[in-house]
Formats: structure tokens, C-alpha cells, sequence
């Protein structure tokens, strides 16, 4: 998963860019990049680590002059941690364009083949995003003209659609002429974009999420439909066009559950209002199921899971407590990249209050359970705090398959839930009993916000994937992003920053 943003404005976009990325930032946190343009020349700079960490001084900033730009932070799902492969990607041919992209593309070996026996394009990196580029660069040298025009731009992204197979969400820049927004024709990544009324005229931001466009003043137009494209020009003028034949809506679940920000609003859903109904429903299925139950307090485990579980609480009338106290300067351990630097960072980052938990059966609820490490973790730390019982509930479902689209879920027996009972999961986490929401009540709370949103993409719940990837590709995937694999690439990470000091 990743977090991108793309901004026209009247005024220097450097500053803009950075506020954004940061208020993205729980969407990616191996690496930043921002890039502008003058109109003339391209300036850019990316760096692994936090965004605070890649703009470092006044100088870094000072650099990354012009009007127009797109920014990107990354958490690697494709590839490795390496530098080189932070974002946005750069291709000089044709135009001079810069491309940062969400999401994760199933067919990128082939593309990346492709590209090199039909094109001439040499692929750099491990990255599927930098493939990406390169087939809009592709698509867009085959229009021939000598200056983009709107058509140009959208009969490449509907290239784009034809030949590229998973999920992107996209902002591309081309240097002279404007940005451009994209989604896949399943919708699978958000991306949303608005304006802002000036002294001097309009300015334009499109954005992963809608909360970063209303902390810096912009007022939400609109998502961007799947498959639809938006240029903006580098004067403020604005172009969209559907370039996909047959789009649907499958927007991905696991965004309300964990990954956006509670302010925002994905595809005119409000993930805060989504996770209450998440609560809501929770609570519901313990009157159905438990009607008995000897819960004294409900204690989410902080941050995503604090809604759901508030609500849960209110619906059962049982007492709701905070119980952990959360270490900010510790990242989110569901994305940090190996399983023993996930499990050395729970007891880093939340610390129970003891009192919270002593004598009672306390009820702990959470987003989800993908690997069960950190929730292994915790309930240990609830009962050696002199928990009498310890119960779980997950506002999602079992997590029982890989994830193709971006989330770094992917082998399958790393999953928890993978081949194991809702009973034999509860034991291994060490919990009296374990309940999950059902999946028809999550799409439920979703859909309640948009009746649109009929189709999702649950694949991690039920095997289910819209792309039709075969048995050969899990398998390789499996072996690729296996955590010991990502050691070695993290191996291969340490040896590139060497290098580059």
C-alpha cells in the first residue's frame, strides 16, 4: 500500500506536496519522493525513510521548484526497500514523464518482457510501478504528437487498461504539459481529487485519500471513477474522460477496516462511519450468538480498532476503557517488512495499564488478525497485566488468503487463519474465545455509505480475485515475498545505501 498526490497550482507546490505526503503517510513509511516541474526542467528528490526523514533541511525543499508536481510514499509490496526504487520513476521518452503509482500489477514479468522484445525499453529496478511507466510512456509515444493534448493522454490510458492487469491508482506528470490522475478499471485503489479557489485562480489536488485534500484548504470534488482518467493542465484546465470498457466498482475492503485514515471518505463512503457500523455489527452477532457472555470491558488496541470497538461497547452496554498507552515514534507494525522486527516492536509500542485489566474479562478488539504475532503479543501482555479472561473480537474477517493488490499479505501460510479453525486460532493467539465479523455484515457496513458499492474486493476473505491470476502465479508470488525473502532483499537494501554514500 501506498499513498500518492499530484497538485497544478498557481503558487510553488514543493511545501503543498510535503504536508500531503505527510498526512499520508500511515500508508507507507520505507520511502518519500517528490518531484516538480517549472514547466521547463524536472526537480526531484527521494530518499528511504519518513517524509520528515527524506526533506531533511530547507535545501531539499528549496530545490524542488515549480508549479505543478506529484509526491509519493511508499511501502513495498513489489520489489525490495532499495532506494533506487522509491518513487515517483522518471522516463525521459516521450515528453519527459514521471509516474508514482498504488497498488500492485499481477502480469509485470510479462509486461516487463514486452517492453523489452516489442519496445526497446530497459525495466531498471524490481518495481512494478516503474513497468507501469513505462507502458504509459509506451502508450503515449504511440499517439505521435508533438504536443500532448487531453485525447493523447486518455487514448493512453486506455492502453494503459488494455495491456496492465491488478490494481493502480495513479498520478503521472509530463514535465511541460500537466498531471494525470488514474484508476484501474475495478476501482480496487482510491484516488480522489478537488479544488481550491485562489487570489489568482483554481488550483487542483488529486490525492489517495480525501483527508489530504481537506488539511490544506481544497474542497472535495469527486473520486475518480475505475478506469476514468483526469488531466489537469499545467494552466488549470481540467479533462476526464472514462477510458475502460467495461468498469466496475471493486473497491477494496481492507481500506474502511485498516488502512485509510478514520477523516476520510473513500468512494463517498466515511471510513469513520464504516467502522462504527463494523461496531455496531460485532455487537450485534455477541447478542445472537453469546447472549450469556460475562464481558466486563471493552478495550480496543489502538489506533484503527478504537471506533469499532467504542461502538461495540455502546450497543452491548459494557463498560469501554483504554487500556494500552501507544509509543508514537514507532511505526505501524503491519507494514514493517519481517516477522521477528513486527514482533520486537509490540511491547516498543503499546504499554497496558495494568489496572485496566486486572481481575476482569476483558473483550480486546482490533481491525484484523493477518499473521497473529502481534495479537499473540498482546493478549500475553493482557493477562500477565491479571487479566481474569481474555476475549478477541476482529472487525473483519479470517484473513485467510494472499493478497495480488498492494497489501503485503501475500503468502498464504503466513496467514493466521490460513488452513486453521476460528477455534484453533483463538488458541494460538492464547484468548478464551475469538469472534469475527462476518463478511457479508463488513460489506454491509460499507454499502450502507454508498449503495453503489455492490461488488468488493474481499479476495483476503474468501480466495475470491477479479483479475483470474493462476495457481503458477501464487506460487511464484509465495516464494518472491515470503519473509525470507524480504531479508535478502533487505540484504541487497543495505548494500545499495552503502553504495550510494
Amino acid at each position: 500500500m501506498c499513498g500518492i498526490i499530484g497538485i497544478v497550482s498557481h503558487d510553488a507546490v514543493n511545501q503543498e506536496l510535503y504536508d500531503g505526503l505527510t498526512v499520508l503517510q500511515h500508508r507507507g513509511q520505507d520511502a518519500a519522493g517528490i518531484v516538480t516541474s517549472d514547466g521547463r526542467h524536472l526537480f526531484l528528490r527521494r530518499k528511504n525513510g519518513l517524509v520528515k526523514d527524506a526533506f531533511r533541511t530547507s535545501a531539499h525543499m528549496r530545490k524542488l521548484k515549480g508549479k505543478m508536481g506529484i509526491g509519493h510514499v511508499r511501502y513495498p509490496t513489489a520489489g525490495s526497500s532499495s532506494q533506487s526504487e522509491a518513487q515517483p520513476f522518471y522516463v525521459n521518452s516521450p515528453y519527459g514523464i514521471s509516474l508514482a503509482h498504488n497498488g500492485n500489477l499481477t502480469n509485470s514479468d510479462t509486461l516487463k518482457r514486452e517492453l523489452f522484445e516489442q519496445d526497446r525499453r530497459q525495466i531498471n529496478t524490481e518495481s512494478d510501478s516503474e513497468v507501469l511507466l513505462n507502458i504509459f510512456a509506451q502508450e503515449l509515444h504511440r499517439q505521435n504528437s508533438y504536443r500532448v493534448c487531453p485525447e493523447d493522454i486518455f487514448q493512453a490510458v486506455a492502453g494503459v487498461h488494455d495491456r496492465c492487469r491488478g490494481a493502480y491508482a495513479v498520478v503521472a506528470m509530463v514535465t511541460r504539459d500537466g498531471v494525470v490522475g488514474f484508476r484501474d478499471p475495478h476501482g480496487i485503489r482510491p484516488l480522489t481529487y478537488g479544488s481550491r479557489k485562489t487570489s489568482k485562480g483554481i488550483d487542483y489536488m488529486i490525492a489517495s485519500e480525501s483527508t489530504a485534500l481537506v488539511t490544506q484548504g481544497y474542497k472535495i470534488e469527486r473520486d475518480i471513477e475505475p478506469g476514468e482518467a483526469i488531466y489537469i493542465t499545467h494552466d488549470g484546465k481540467v479533462h476526464t474522460k472514462q477510458c475502460a470498457a467495461n468498469p466496475t466498482y471493486n473497491t477494496c475492503l481492507f481500506e474502511y477496516v485498516y488502512f485509510s485514515r478514520p477523516d476520510s471518505v473513500i468512494d463517498n463512503v466515511f471510513v469513520h462511519k464504516a467502522r462504527m457500523r463494523m461496531g455496531y455489527k460485532l455487537a450485534e452477532k455477541i447478542q445472537n450468538e453469546w447472549k450469556d457472555h460475562d464481558i466486563d470491558v471493552i478495550i480496543p488496541i489502538p489506533d484503527t480498532s478504537r471506533t469499532s470497538a467504542l461502538e461495540m461497547a455502546m450497543t452491548l452496554g459494557v463498560s469501554f476503557r483504554e487500556g494500552f498507552i501507544k509509543n508514537r515514534y514507532i511505526g505501524r507494525t503491519f507494514i514493517m517488512p519481517g516477522q521477528k522486527q513486527r514482533k520486537k516492536s509490540v511491547r516498543q509500542k503499546l504499554n497496558p495499564i495494568d489496572l485496566e485489566f486486572k481481575g476482569k474479562n476483558v473483550m480486546l478488539v482490533d481491525d484484523s488478525i493477518v499473521r497473529g504475532t502481534t495479537s499473540k503479543e498482546i493478549v500475553q501482555m493482557v493477562r500477565d497485566s491479571g487479566a481474569k479472561k481474555v476475549y478477541f473480537a476482529s472487525a473483519s474477517p479470517p484473513v485467510r488468503f494472499p493478497n495480488i493488490y498492494g497489501i503485503d499479505m501475500p503468502a498464504a501460510d503466513e496467514l493466521i487463519a490460513h488452513n486453521r479453525t476460528e477455534e484453533e486460532i483463538g488458541e494460538y493467539i492464547g484468548v478464551d474465545r475469538v469472534i469475527y465479523q462476518e463478511l457479508q455484515d463488513l460489506k454491509d457496513s460499507v454499502t450502507e455509505g454508498n449503495p453503489k458499492l455492490v461488488n468488493f474486493d474481499c479476495s483476503v476473505f474468501n480466495g475470491e480475485y477479479i483479475t483470474g491470476e493462476t495457481s503458477e502465479y501464487f506460487a511464484a508470488l509465495q516464494t518472491r515475498r515470503a519473509d525470507s525473502s524480504k531479508k535478502k532483499n533487505k540484504k541487497r537494501s543495505a548494500v545499495d545505501m552503502s553504495n550510494s554514500q
